[in-house]
């Protein structure tokens, strides 16, 4: 008898095995994590306005336009850009509109004011973007710096982003809050901006950007959580679930967009999920913490879009 021809095939099948495993572990580690910030740099100077003169210089100078910027709360000023890359990719997949602007934050800081950034590959992949726009994040990183991302312990690969939902039952990226609903595009943007003109419910503009070609318009809120909708507010939000020590300042502001005859936003369980995907669902500084963040948030912008918010 042959001994060694009978243990032939399974000599061959578990080295197969192995080969098999090592491809699978090497395809594991291959994949690229990302986060939803970028540090670009933590400035000494403590005069804040000082640094966001300094901030804005930087971005106009590296291509980008200054479409708005606010101060949510004390101590934090966010500056929100764009550029002719930003608009041209937005303008190619459903709600591009939602990927066209970047939001850079100034936040002061025992450390220092830290200026940050979201993270454009992180972002396009959220909104499934047809493009990461490495571009966009390599002209970010020569205007602002890059120390490192953060927001996020490991991260998210490029499928996990595409396909990102905070928990099961919780929305996805195509699952929008329709706000409001009119014949077209231009009846839509008149009603958005004679709301925000009449303050309703005290939430007001801090930017608005246009897409070439496209009847679809991106437009930045400041919500201070009055009336109704207290539990809306950016400070109240941010009080509880920004707690760690590199600030996620740039969250803010929150948008809805305008695209054809629909006013849209992000709901709050997924808007607010992607830019802290390691929070909690309980305890302290938690997503528990701001349980009534989601209704408040929803009846805020029903409104601000003229839908019915009961």
């Amino acid at each position: 008898m042959n001994h060694n021809k009978s243990y032939s095939f399974p000599r061959r099948f578990v080295l197969s095995l192995f080969m098999l495993a090592g491809l699978a572990m090497g395809s594991a580690h291959a994949d690229t994590y990302y986060k939803p910030f970028i540090l670009g740099s933590i400035d000494k100077n403590t005069d804040m306005n000082a640094v966001v003169d300094t901030v804005k210089k930087k971005l106009t100078d590296n291509g980008f336009e200054i479409a708005g910027m606010y101060s949510p709360y004390d101590d934090a000023t966010i500056v929100v850009v764009t550029n002719a890359s930003l608009k041209k990719v937005a303008t190619e997949s459903d709600y591009g509109a939602f990927g066209a602007i970047e939001r850079v934050s100034v936040t002061k800081t025992p450390s220092g004011i830290q200026i940050s950034y979201t993270n454009p590959i992180y972002m396009a992949n959220v909104y499934r973007m047809k493009s990461d726009m490495t571009d966009v994040s390599d002209a970010m990183a020569k205007a602002l710096g890059r120390e490192k991302e953060f927001g996020s312990e490991k991260g998210l690969t490029k499928k996990e982003l595409r396909d990102y939902h905070y928990k099961w039952l919780m929305p996805y990226f195509t699952d929008p809050l329709e706000l409001a609903s009119y014949p077209d595009y231009q009846s839509a943007i008149k009603a958005v901006e004679k709301n925000l003109q009449n303050n309703k419910p005290k939430v007001s503009q801090v930017y608005r950007v246009d897409l070439p070609g496209k009847q679809e318009t991106i437009i930045g809120v400041k919500m201070p959580g009055l009336l109704r909708a207290e539990c809306s507010g950016d400070k109240y939000i941010m009080s509880r679930i920004d707690f760690k020590d590199i600030k996620s300042t740039a969250h803010l502001p929150y948008e809805l967009v305008i695209s054809g005859g629909k006013v849209v936003a992000l709901p709050a369980e997924f808007r607010i999920a992607i830019n802290f995907p390691d929070l909690s669902m309980i305890g302290s500084n938690s997503f528990a913490s701001i349980m009534c963040a989601p209704d408040a948030f929803k009846s805020a912008l029903t409104t601000v879009a003229g839908g019915d918010s009961q």
